[in-house]
């Protein structure tokens, strides 16, 4: 009886697994899933199919190959679309796990938001005539010719083309501008048996005024033609072989030297405020310049530049030339000296020297003021203080409006 029951067991299980395996097989297929899971369910989106895990990167984020290393084919447009949005808007590291690794580069600043050199920013005070401003250098002495460093702005006296300013919008005691100097030396036959001693004082005065990285000089030869011996720089060594290389002989094309100087101090780049000289050894005499003074002079006028004469005439004679450097000195605001030995050449290269460490400047709206390049004159003094003397140029040529 055991037996029996035994074998009908075993063959209902038999039968039951037949069964199941033919019904798997003829069960209908699983309800398609875009159609609702019960009535009046909202149809669902297909299921998201796993992503592939992205390929190793070849190079780091940044590098151009990392959207590239991928076939274009799995890359949706869309997707790379917004990987760039996002790396624009937030350039962080991709997260692990990204199906698509986003190329993240620094973003690049517009050069107008670039940060400019600071010499050309810093300090941004111009000396000149700046639409209807006008900036004028003077220097004050007593009547010892010791300088005066106390002014005040209640202390002047202006005069634009015999009318006060409007107002005047800054006036400062400016000791430490940086220099842009050009050192004219007269090579002509006429200087021919004190050139070595000038030479040795035009070589000590630029290695104590020209100060390394703030001041910047320049030094013109000249006796027929003007020679360009040594251009802007700051070192003094180089400045002074500028100077040694030169050799008297010829005649002397003075203004035309004074012309090329102003118009190489009046294009030179500005990189912030400065000071404006021209250094000028000679003795007045010229015979060979194609420009006349008046030329030269209205040329210093529109580049800004105060001219300093050291008169190489020491025979004590009042010659034709000496009033040739008076109008250049007081045309400009600058001095002129006449050593009557030769050894006072340098103590007037150290007067020059303090000067332009001790001048105040003004800048203020004229009245009627017209942008017609037109030469108007100046007059500055000091009522409250008659015992002061003001040296500065006299007039300036208005812009022309473009």
């Amino acid at each position: 009886m055991t037996k029996l029951v035994t074998v009908l067991f075993g063959a209902a299980l038999l039968l039951t697994s037949v069964a199941w395996a033919q019904n798997s097989q003829d069960l209908p297929s699983a309800p398609s899933a875009i159609q609702p899971r019960f009535p009046g369910a909202p149809a669902q989106p297909p299921p998201q199919a796993a992503q592939p895990a992205p390929p190793p990167a070849s190079s780091t984020p940044g590098d151009a190959t990392s959207l590239t290393t991928l076939p274009p084919a799995t890359v949706p447009k869309d997707t790379a679309k917004d990987a760039g949005q996002d790396a624009n808007q937030n350039p962080a590291a991709p997260k692990s796990g990204d199906p698509f690794p986003q190329v993240y580069t620094k973003p690049v600043q517009p050069a107008s938001q670039a940060p400019q050199n600071p010499d050309e920013t810093a300090g941004e005070f111009r000396i000149g005539v700046d639409v209807d401003l006008v900036d004028l250098i003077f220097t004050a002495t007593d009547k010892h010719g010791r300088f005066i460093k106390d002014l005040k702005k209640e202390d002047i006296r202006l005069l634009d083309e015999g009318k006060p300013p409007v107002n005047v919008a800054a006036f400062e005691s400016e000791t430490g501008l940086p220099l842009r100097v050009g050192l004219l030396i007269d090579s002509s036959n006429s200087i021919r048996d004190r050139f070595r001693f000038e030479q040795d004082a035009a070589v000590e005065f630029l290695h104590q005024v020209v100060r390394p990285k703030s001041d910047r000089a320049f030094v013109i030869g000249f006796d027929s033609l003007a020679d360009l011996t040594q251009d802007y720089t700051d070192n003094t060594d180089a400045l002074a072989r500028g100077v040694r290389v030169l050799r008297p002989g010829g005649g002397t094309a003075l203004h035309d030297a004074v012309y090329q100087a102003c118009e190489k101090l009046g294009s030179s780049p500005r990189r912030g405020p400065s000071r404006r000289a021209i250094i000028l050894l000679s003795d007045g005499d010229d015979n060979q310049s194609r420009h006349l003074r008046e030329e030269a002079i209205e040329a210093a006028l529109r580049a800004e530049v105060i001219i300093y004469v050291i008169s190489t005439n020491i025979t004590g004679s009042d010659k034709k030339g000496d009033k040739v450097l008076l109008r250049y000195a007081e045309a400009t605001g600058g001095r002129v000296f006449f050593p009557l030995r030769i050894e006072e050449v340098s103590n007037a290269f150290a007067e020059i020297q303090d000067e332009l460490r001790s001048q105040y400047v003004i800048a203020y709206k004229p009245q009627n003021f017209d942008q017609d390049g037109r030469y108007r004159a100046i007059s500055i003094v000091s009522p409250a203080r008659p015992n002061v003397k003001i040296r500065a140029r006299k007039g300036y040529y208005a812009p022309k409006k473009k």
